[in-house]
């Protein structure tokens, strides 16, 4: 396999210490910038990697950039390492979801982007699921998807007491249901003829609590969604044939419901290194270090994806 010359992975937290498994099993060099000296030293006990602490920004003052980095900060600061990396000349960069806290810093990332000639994907790992390469492989071969419908409910009360940066459980729908609504319509399209609406509010999310929509994609594919976090639910997925329903629930499995039938049948796929690693993060991580960027979210096509984001969420 094709190795980059000279990497660098941004951050120390547990997304950090999931690449670390993929990057030494790609055998890929790498070094780990983070900031604090305690994640440091929590990441070396978990990883045995040494990290250059004092932030990126220090470290850019004295150090030439890199070719490529993976970006896996916390969502606030997301936008603004990016801009750091590309202002230092990298020109390969892998960022994880969302990419921003909000339109106004991607679309401001989005245009320094274009202007310094550089790559940037947003690291939504699920497109990456071995399910879902198997679905995709089902829809090539003779699976037209007619309709499809999802759910992107979070459960409030657990989210509640967890500790994240500035402005992020604000922006939830972005930092974290965006998994779901980002596979969906990549799957089946972008919103092309579509309506939302969205009700209530949470003492951290106060846009909204509840969330409805239906719509027509640009593929001709019909959907719908409803999601209420402030009731029982969980994320899922449908997709809907002329032969079969195929359901993303949980996201990580694959099952369908055959024309005629009720029974539900989880179909087999070689998911070993979904199973071995962090899902999807193999293969994603694997296909940015050989520059295989078809199946990545651009930062472009995500610039378009955060307007649909925020007009569900009612940001």
């Amino acid at each position: 396999m094709k190795k980059l010359s000279n990497l660098w992975l941004i951050g120390s937290g547990i997304m950090a210490i999931d690449y670390v498994s993929v990057l030494k099993n790609l055998k890929q060099p790498f070094d780990v910038i983070g900031r604090g000296q305690s994640s440091a030293l929590l990441f070396k006990k978990k990883t045995g990697i040494n990290v250059i602490t004092g932030g990126l920004k220090a470290y850019l003052r004295k150090t030439p950039g890199p070719e490529a980095a993976i970006v896996a900060v916390g969502v606030e600061q997301l936008a603004d390492v990016a801009k750091a990396l590309i202002n230092s000349g990298t020109k390969n960069i892998l960022l994880e979801k969302p990419g921003a806290l909000n339109f106004k810093e991607i679309k401001s990332l989005n245009s320094l982007a274009n202007k310094k000639k550089a790559k940037v994907y947003i690291a939504y790992n699920r497109r990456f699921y071995q399910p879902v390469k198997q679905m995709l492989k089902l829809i090539k071969k003779d699976e037209k998807i007619l309709s499809v419908n999802f759910e992107f409910t979070e459960w409030a009360h657990a989210i509640k007491p967890l500790q994240f940066g500035k402005g992020v459980k604000e922006h939830w729908l972005l930092a974290n249901s965006s998994h779901v609504i980002d596979l969906a319509f990549y799957l089946c399209g972008k919103p092309k003829d579509w309506k939302c609406w969205n009700k209530g509010t949470i003492d951290w999310h106060s846009s909204s609590a509840r969330f409805c929509g239906s719509g027509i994609t640009d593929k001709g594919v019909m959907f719908s969604y409803l999601s209420d976090w402030q009731a029982p639910g969980r994320w899922s997925l449908e997709l809907l044939t002329n032969k079969n329903r195929f359901v993303f629930k949980p996201m990580e499995e694959l099952k369908v419901i055959k024309l005629g039938s009720v029974s539900i049948e989880t179909l087999k796929s070689k998911n070993k290194i979904d199973k071995d690693f962090a899902p999807g993060l193999f293969l994603q991580t694997k296909n940015f270090i050989e520059k295989k960027d078809s199946t990545f979210c651009t930062l472009t096509e995500q610039t378009e994806n955060m307007k649909i984001y925020s007009k569900m969420a009612g940001y």
